[in-house]
């Protein structure tokens, strides 16, 4: 058949150039096939590292970053065998790698310092997978669902994950909400400046003692946090675990607004007096 193929082409084109055409193409398809193959390859490598990695129970940050780093390096060597299948020199590969090695290290050095932000993440461990943090730059905060190479993704409260370079957390000041077992809540309820102030305490320490998941081992604080302009704000401060902070935190405010009611304790409200002029 490639007979009959380049019978057909030698009357049209000379036959030097016709051999250069075929020993081109010829190159180009077997390129092709080792880049289909090896990509496969690097997949399947990736794969096995992942479930070796959990099966010496490494940490999942240092796991996905060590897949990523060796993933780069296993696409780098792929490119380097499908330039040598099409006939490039070694030498001359590595010669242009040095050169455009400065090239883009200079127009990439943001992402560099995603990497280094990234290995210092995996050394210090201010957080790991699984831990919520709040990041006081731009206000992002959630539940740590990778350590990327240059990326790090939250999973907020509502179900967004959140992309966050490497470089900006680890020059960022950082909550780790989970790096204890249990969190402080605080709510601060208002009442009127009418209203019995000692039965409101009574009130609200009442919910907060009966609920089952307050820690009850842990200090609950009810106090007079400030006299405003209308009405005079209640503080309670109690601990819960870190499973039940939100959950735990509506239901209290939800309790003590019915509660408040039931005793006829007064939750003022921001009123504006019009006086008609006469």
């Amino acid at each position: 058949m490639l007979d009959i193929i380049k019978d057909y082409f030698s009357n049209i084109f000379n036959e030097a150039l016709l051999n250069k055409i075929f020993s081109l193409t010829w190159r180009v398809l077997i390129s092709l096939a080792i880049l289909i193959i090896t990509v496969r390859l690097v997949k399947l490598f990736k794969k096995f590292l992942r479930k070796a990695f959990k099966n010496l129970k490494l940490d999942d940050g240092i796991a996905g970053f060590l897949v990523s780093l060796i993933g780069v390096g296993c696409y780098i060597l792929v490119g380097f065998f499908v330039a040598q299948s099409l006939g490039v020199d070694a030498a001359s590969i590595i010669a242009l790698l040095g050169s455009a090695g400065v090239t883009v290290g200079l127009a990439i050095q943001g992402s560099l310092a995603n990497i280094a932000g990234g290995v210092l993440i995996l050394i210090l461990k201010p957080f790991k997978v699984g831990d919520y943090i709040i990041e006081n730059t731009h206000s992002n905060e959630g539940t740590v669902v990778e350590i990327g190479l240059i990326y790090t993704k939250l999973n907020t409260f509502d179900n967004k994950t959140v992309i966050l370079p490497n470089g900006t957390l680890a020059n960022s000041s950082i909550v780790n909400v989970t790096h204890t077992p249990f969190r402080m809540i605080e709510l601060i309820f208002d009442i009127a400046y009418s209203a019995d102030y000692n039965l409101a305490k009574e009130v609200i320490e009442k919910i907060i003692r009966e609920d089952e998941a307050v820690l009850q081992e842990k200090p609950v604080l009810i106090a007079m946090d400030s006299l405003d302009s209308s009405s005079v704000k209640v503080c309670s401060r109690f601990y819960v675990k870190n499973e039940n902070f939100i959950p735990t935190r509506y239901r209290i405010r939800e309790k003590v607004k019915f509660a408040l009611d039931e005793n006829g304790i007064e939750i003022p409200f921001t009123q504006v007096v019009v006086h008609e002029a006469k």
